[in-house]
């Protein structure tokens, strides 16, 4: 039970590796914030946890709106004082080439990818005495395709930032990223470039349950000697890419 009394808060947590990752912090006792902006699914998510003996509450949320990101801190705070764990997972893709995308859709992925990350951060950081801090990046940010640049740029950004944020924070807050590679989610499968069969997902593809641990991991007092980098967790996708 590596989260008993823990205030663990989770973007996207309405589907996918983020409601694994709700559930399996469920599981080991922490009390969850489920974060989406999907009302059904989140409020899912939370009775799921519910259901099963678990503490959860859940909270709208848009991650690309500052005052939602605040609305929520300021919820999780009011219901249980304090932050420990943090899991920003919460993420979209665009499937254009640069020269077609608008910088309106360019600022929205960096918004939401990016962007959340700074704000929980920000607004998270103050009540977390001492926390840790998970941010969900991807095998982009290492290896690539076509089409999918501002989604890669942000990831790629993310793991810059948890390199910084570790040097600020080093005795407090301890700031990773989990780089998942193919995985069983709606964001794969979604993806125009899969559905066309210009992408093929070759390799292993792994279970939300699968990421869920190694986010688990890299948030409990196992880790407590991991800050500031990034475990791949991809199935050796990148040895195939």
């Amino acid at each position: 039970m590596r989260f008993t009394g823990k205030t663990c808060l989770v973007s996207g947590a309405g589907s996918g590796i983020g409601r694994a990752t709700a559930l399996q912090l469920a599981k080991e006792e922490g009390q969850v914030v489920v974060i989406d902006r999907n009302d059904a699914a989140g409020n899912e998510t939370r009775d799921l946890i519910i259901s099963a003996g678990g503490k959860a509450i859940f909270c709208h949320c848009d991650v690309g709106i500052e005052a939602d990101i605040i609305a929520t801190v300021e919820t999780a705070i009011k219901e249980w004082q304090k932050i420990d764990v943090i899991v920003n997972n919460a993420a979209m893709m665009t499937f254009k080439k640069i020269v077609d995308l608008t910088y309106a859709e360019w600022e929205m992925v960096m918004r939401v990818n990016i962007g959340s990350v700074f704000l929980f951060c920000k607004y998270g950081i103050p009540h977390m005495n001492p926390g840790a801090i998970v941010n969900i990046s991807s095998v982009h940010a290492h290896e690539t395709t076509a089409n999918v640049v501002p989604y890669a740029s942000s990831k790629g950004a993310m793991e810059a930032f948890i390199r910084g944020v570790s040097l600020e924070y080093p005795n407090r807050i301890r700031i990773n990223c989990v780089a998942p590679g193919a995985v069983d989610t709606p964001m794969l499968w979604n993806n125009p470039n899969v559905k066309s069969g210009a992408e093929v997902v070759s390799g292993a593809i792994g279970k939300p349950e699968e990421l869920a641990e190694a986010i688990c991991f890299i948030a409990s007092g196992e880790a407590s000697f991991i800050n500031g980098t990034t475990l791949v967790a991809d199935g050796g996708r990148l040895d195939i890419l």
